[in-house]
């Protein structure tokens, strides 16, 4: 994607920063899969508008990168830690262990969770219930669960296609498969039935349930991918049969090759997401370390670039690439500007 150069005008952002000294001049970012191609793209933006350098971006996960981010305060460690789901109270244990005692949250807009396949395949109509009763280790049968014996989505749900279940979700370490736990097992769970003969069976307990839902078949028909949507696509082009997981953007940049399911019905898009239509929708954030702010040269800089509305609003380059502009964006914008570090977890 090529960016054009903003003017000094439209940024309205100071571009030097004379005060803030250290050894690294160089701004360190890791962590979401999903998060990485938009801070990419704000990163190369900022080093050819500022008089930083580009900062390092990298992957490895949402959970990976904010544990880097918690591992301390200095230098050595990392300044920022993107995320597609939000943080939780063990990495703020994690954080305030090592000395990193304050926080910045910032979400940067929205992105949907999709189900494709290969595009010359079948078209799908899912449900969240259609997918638990495929993946899930357990299912309601006769009001009583029993071990799950599905072979094909037509045994799962007559309407769909009459094609072996083989599905490639994201592994544990994704903040995309903390999304497709919440909002497609435990939902598909809670719509079977399953959810609530669990939570019996844990004398009431809403999270032992939940747990009990997230629980998948260890037959091969579900399968963790611990790399990137890249990685998910290669394993669908060689086994055309499947269904992949993935990121609204990612998949809108390979429409060529993907066929996108529906889920109860409707089609995921951005303009479905940004209505809050589409059921299995996320938040995307990005984490910083406030101490590292006036420390690493062009940090305070760089997050209001990246929340700016020539970057982050509706017509910016992030919403050309996929990113589902937050209508509170604002709200981000002073939160950034006045250094608000995140209160407790609600």
């Amino acid at each position: 994607m090529s960016f054009v150069k903003l003017t000094a005008s439209a940024l309205a952002i100071a571009a030097v920063s004379a005060t803030a000294a250290s050894a690294r001049d160089q701004i360190q970012i890791a962590g979401s899969s999903t998060v990485l191609p938009y801070a990419t793209i704000v990163a190369e933006a900022f080093g050819e508008n500022f008089d930083f350098p580009t900062p390092v971006v990298e992957g490895g996960g949402s959970g990976a990168g904010r544990k880097k981010m918690c591992e301390g305060v200095g230098e050595n460690t990392i300044d920022i830690a993107n995320s597609s789901s939000r943080i939780k109270q063990s990495d703020i244990d994690l954080c305030a262990s090592n000395g990193v005692n304050e926080i910045m949250e910032v979400r940067i807009g929205y992105d949907g969770i999709v189900f494709a396949s290969d595009i010359n395949g079948p078209e799908f109509a899912f449900t969240p219930a259609d997918w638990y009763n495929a993946l899930a280790a357990q299912v309601v049968v006769d009001g009583k669960l029993v071990d799950n014996t599905n072979k094909t989505w037509a045994d799962v749900n007559g309407d769909l296609a009459d094609q072996a279940i083989l599905a490639f979700i994201p592994g544990t370490k994704h903040g995309t498969r903390e999304v497709f736990d919440v909002k497609v097992l435990e939902a598909g769970c809670k719509a079977t039935g399953a959810y609530d003969i669990y939570k019996e069976a844990n004398g009431g307990d809403k999270k032992k349930a939940a747990k009990a839902c997230y629980t998948l078949r260890t037959d091969g028909v579900s399968v963790d991918i611990d790399g990137d949507y890249t990685e998910t696509l290669a394993r669908l082009e060689a086994n055309p049969q499947a269904l992949g997981v993935f990121g609204l953007s990612f998949y809108e940049n390979n429409t060529d090759k993907l066929r996108v399911a529906t889920m109860g019905g409707i089609v995921p898009s951005t303009e479905s997401i940004a209505t809050g239509e589409y059921p299995v929708s996320r938040p995307l954030f990005f984490y910083v370390k406030k101490a590292h702010l006036g420390v690493i040269p062009g940090l305070q800089e760089y997050i209001d670039f990246f929340v700016s509305d020539e970057i982050a609003g509706p017509d910016g380059p992030l919403a050309e690439y996929g990113l589902v502009s937050d209508p509170e964006l604002a709200k981000t914008q002073e939160m950034v500007a006045n250094g608000v570090p995140m209160g407790a977890l609600n």
